[in-house]
């Protein structure tokens, strides 16, 4: 089992704290959800993890091993893999080269990116599509390309940014049971954001919750799902949005 560890993360901007010394764990065969309010630095703890914005303060480790203050592509390389609020694909590539791409990225040749590829886009349906433009297709299938281009590197850990944003229920409940299988079937650890509770609660085995760039709680879902804090946060949020 191997662990991804940040320990008191801080990330600043124009002198305001996005995170204020935020730590979170995720060990390979976990499903861990990242929960709270708009605006409470959960996609901020995913770039800072990735490497995507700078740290004020605290480390990240794997295995033991610090990749804070690396590149992106070398945290990448590492085992980290991840998806986007607001997705990122190749528009004028294929389904197919789209996820062929993140294998080749890694060092693999041709021939074994396109045999890494080809399961992981039966998987998760789209076989159909394969030969398709990414930019032509709906967003719910440009949301699970993502998800496949991100497990074609093999990753240790996939960070999952809000992946059912955009899809409707029945493909949500798909995407759910494809996700449930991950941790076990590919030994990785899973972190996702995503406001759709109903999913997050089934799919989860532990929750931690931010608001204002701190963590007010962690824990089971049952247990965190009653936690007065998380309930005012929540309640606060829904007030402040209308």
């Amino acid at each position: 089992m191997t662990s991804l560890e940040a320990t008191n993360l801080v990330v600043e901007f124009s002198g305001l704290r996005a995170l204020d010394g935020v730590s979170l764990t995720l060990a390979t065969g976990e499903i861990v959800g990242l929960i709270g309010p708009n605006g409470s630095g959960k996609t901020t703890l995913v770039n800072a993890i990735t490497g995507q914005v700078p740290l004020a303060g605290g480390e990240v480790r794997m295995g033991g091993d610090r990749i804070s203050r690396l590149p992106p592509r070398e945290i990448a390389r590492r085992g980290i893999s991840r998806s986007f609020q607001i997705v990122r694909l190749f528009n004028s590539m294929t389904v197919r080269e789209n996820v062929e791409a993140a294998a080749l990225a890694t060092g693999a040749s041709l021939a074994a990116a396109r045999e890494a590829a080809a399961p992981l886009i039966a998987e998760f349906g789209l076989a159909p599509r394969a030969e398709a433009l990414a930019g032509e297709l709906s967003y719910g299938d440009k949301r699970r390309v993502e998800i496949a281009r991100a497990l074609a590197a093999g990753p240790s850990f996939l960070l999952l940014d809000e992946p059912a944003a955009g899809m409707n229920e029945a493909e949500s409940e798909a995407l759910l049971h494809i996700l449930s299988t991950l941790p076990k079937a590919r030994g990785l650890g899973l972190l996702i954001i995503d406001h759709d509770m109903a999913l997050i609660l089934r799919l989860c085995d532990r929750l931690q919750v931010l608001a204002t760039g701190r963590t007010i709680a962690e824990g089971p879902p049952a247990e965190v799902r009653r936690n007065p804090q998380v309930i005012e946060a929540y309640l606060g949020s829904e007030a402040q949005h209308g």
